[in-house]
């Protein structure tokens, strides 16, 4: 009789789990003010979902962009902006708004975050005079003549500026320029299917071209 209870019992309770499915984890609910912050601050610029819009807004979701990007990095930004550019600072938010956005867009991330890794590269050895032709080359039809990006036309973001330059390390550019950002128009730079095959040191000459136009 004890045998069949628990047989009765069992069929029970895997009926109720066939039913109901596994339980849901509840809301992180600092990605749920994340979110409700994104909404009110970055959807008009970076829309839905941070999915950005070529010209005007970059992605915030983009894969490479969550992988190699550290919180820090994410962090300043937010409260920083970029000054020169349509990105203002949001410091009015504070630390715990801006903690809670950063975590909403991590909430997007589908890689393993690499960043610490990616931040502790060297740094560029290079040549700005020999990064100068690069960028002229292959950079500042999307960036822009002197790396303005947006406000000079371009496609892609500003990233001759302090407020980009400040916070992006050797590591994160030298990444980048590599392996570009996927749905975007940000391509990468070396291998067979780069936009050109670069080496590590013409990429190297054109990170030390970048830090030495910053304004």
């Amino acid at each position: 009789m004890s045998n069949l209870r628990h047989v009765t019992l069992g069929t029970v309770g895997l009926a109720l789990l066939v039913m109901h499915g596994p339980s849901q984890a509840a809301p992180d609910p600092l990605v749920t003010q994340g979110e409700q912050l994104y909404v009110q601050n970055c959807q008009v610029c970076h829309q839905a979902d941070a999915i950005g819009k070529p010209g005007f807004a970059p992605s915030l979701t983009n894969q490479e962009l969550l992988a190699t990007a550290s919180d820090k990095f994410l962090l300043t930004t937010i409260r920083d902006g970029r000054p020169g550019t349509g990105m203002p600072p949001f410091s009015h938010l504070g630390k715990d708004g801006i903690e809670a956005v950063v975590a909403y867009l991590r909430g997007h991330a589908t890689r393993p975050n690499r960043s610490a890794k990616v931040d502790a590269q060297p740094p560029a050895k290079g040549d700005a005079v020999l990064g100068e032709p690069l960028f002229h080359e292959i950079c500042y039809t999307c960036h822009g003549n002197k790396g303005d990006g947006y406000i000079d036309g371009g496609t892609g973001t500003a990233i001759g500026k302090a407020g980009f330059l400040e916070k992006a390390s050797d590591g994160f550019i030298r990444t980048t320029i590599k392996n570009g950002r996927t749905q975007t128009r940000m391509l990468g730079f070396q291998g067979a299917s780069g936009l050109a095959n670069l080496d590590d040191q013409q990429i190297d000459d054109l990170i030390v071209y970048l830090r030495s136009i910053r304004h």
